[in-house]
């Protein structure tokens, strides 16, 4: 008790004189109070030091006589050295030496800001009519790839028009669109590797297209007939092809983002010379697997690329409901994660950005968010009507002015890469086409009720037997009530 009242007066007395050397205005009266302190303390401490306003330096109680017979009063010299400490300390107590690196002190009783006065940039290459900023940091791009990106931006919004049509008219059970998103699906995949691993989430078919992925296999897979590579097991929209590298799509939200990590992981041991990218929505950002995700890969150093499409939605959440922060780029940093905010309306901002991130994850070995503004221009599927949550105003807007197929397009004609007559003839033969892998798939008979139960065990137990004789019995039986296109 004694050595503890004792360290606690030593400590006053540093604070009190520490403070009074602070409040100096120049250097000669920093000395003059250092030696005025310093005197005081050199004469004699009375056996009982009574508390008073005039004596408010020192402050001595009951507990220091207790202390002053058991233990001898530091000195004048000690107390002084103490204040040195504190005005100069030695490199070895100016930061601690923390595992995961040194950590300097501070002094100030100071909380991180929850909310900073500027926000982060957005990166962009092309201004809103189409024209490239002259001090923009931009790779130069061949006609043949300008043109190659902008005819699978036009030919993703036709085959959403048509196949969002076929819905509506019954053909098929449900849609989404990816309308306002589409350079984010073309410009970033025109900017990987084919051998590159793709987890998407749901609205990415764009990627798929710019890999082969062929207007007649999206129709199987949206009818479910039996060239549907899911065998009629997936909703539609859920694509997936193993031979372009594209993990099949989950309804879960950002269940895939952990298993990109875990496929990224792969790669690294293998030392293969490719990434992985994943595709989630900023309503993913609020699931534990996204922040599972990033600190796993942070840790393991994987070659990873996190691309967050931030459209200002997650269904009928707006982001400024979904989290407090700088949107998603800042939850980079906070696990180590290089990151980078841009404009996700502007095709060579995508195409640069995703570039340099693969290049960074594959040789740097380390994982890169990127965080696209964009804007989902389109209902969120067909089961929503976005109008009761948002103004049409609004959306017009974004299909408008911001319409990323738009800008692209003034670009290249600037370029003079295309033209109207060009723009017309495309688009009429991409709809015929869409209408004609439409009724192919339509006529294509629908997989047999036994692919129901394979391909999940070698040998099958005996209930899921006994559970596709039951099927089987109950369609016979029931026939008129069953599509006459499911053969038994």
């Amino acid at each position: 008790m004694a050595s503890s009242c004792l360290t606690k007066t030593k400590h006053n007395i540093i604070i009190s004189i520490f403070k009074s050397i602070s409040i100096s205005k120049s250097k000669s009266s920093f000395t003059n109070r250092t030696s005025t302190s310093t005197n005081s303390l050199s004469s004699p401490v009375p056996k009982y030091a009574a508390y008073s306003k005039t004596n408010r330096t020192i402050g001595f109680n009951r507990c220091y006589e207790q202390a002053y017979f058991s233990r001898r009063l530091h000195s004048t010299v000690s107390v002084s050295n103490d204040v040195a400490q504190l005005v100069v300390e030695p490199p070895s107590q100016q930061f601690l030496d923390f595992p995961g690196g040194k950590v300097n002190f501070t002094r100030k009783l100071m909380f991180t800001s929850n909310s900073t006065a500027e926000r982060v940039h957005c990166y962009r290459v092309l201004d809103d009519n189409g024209q490239p900023f002259n001090d923009s940091e931009s790779l130069k791009i061949s006609k043949e790839l300008a043109v190659k990106m902008y005819t699978n931006m036009v030919t993703l919004e036709v085959m959403d028009t048509v196949f969002y049509e076929s819905q509506r008219q019954g053909r098929i059970s449900f849609y989404a669109t990816t309308t306002g998103e589409e350079a984010i699906n073309i410009a970033s995949a025109a900017a990987l590797n084919n051998n590159d691993f793709v987890f998407p989430q749901y609205r990415e078919p764009g990627v798929l297209l710019w890999r082969g992925f062929t207007l007649q296999e999206f129709a199987n897979q949206l009818f479910g007939n039996k060239f549907e590579y899911g065998k009629g097991r997936q909703m539609p929209i859920h694509y997936g092809s193993r031979k372009h590298s594209y993990f099949t799509v989950a309804s879960t939200v950002a269940t895939q983002i952990p298993h990109a990590v875990g496929a990224a992981y792969s790669l690294k041991m293998e030392k293969q010379d490719s990434c992985v990218i994943t595709y989630f929505g900023d309503g993913g950002t609020s699931t534990a697997d996204f922040h599972a995700a990033m600190n796993f890969a942070a840790v393991t150093e994987v070659p990873v690329i996190f691309f967050c499409r931030n459209n200002g939605w997650a269904i009928s959440t707006p982001v400024h409901e979904q989290f407090r922060s700088d949107g998603v780029v800042v939850k980079g940093k906070a696990y180590g994660v290089p990151s980078i905010r841009i404009d996700g309306n502007d095709a060579l901002a995508i195409y640069n950005a995703v570039h340099e991130a693969r290049k960074m994850a594959i040789k740097e070995q380390t994982p890169v968010l990127i965080e696209a503004l964009t804007y989902r221009a389109g209902h969120h599927t067909t089961s929503d009507d976005s109008t009761r949550y948002r103004s049409i105003d609004e959306i017009e807007k974004w299909r408008g002015d911001q319409s990323p197929i738009k800008r692209f397009r003034k670009w290249i004609e600037n370029e003079g890469w295309w033209n109207d007559v060009a723009e017309s003839e495309y688009r009429s033969s991409i709809r015929k086409q869409v209408a004609q892998a439409i009724q192919v798939a339509e006529r294509i008979e629908k997989p047999p009720v036994a692919d129901m139960f394979n391909d999940v065990y070698d040998v099958p137990p005996r209930n899921l037997n006994e559970q596709e004789v039951f099927v089987r019995k109950t369609v016979t039986k029931h026939r008129r009530d069953y599509p006459s296109d499911v053969p038994l």
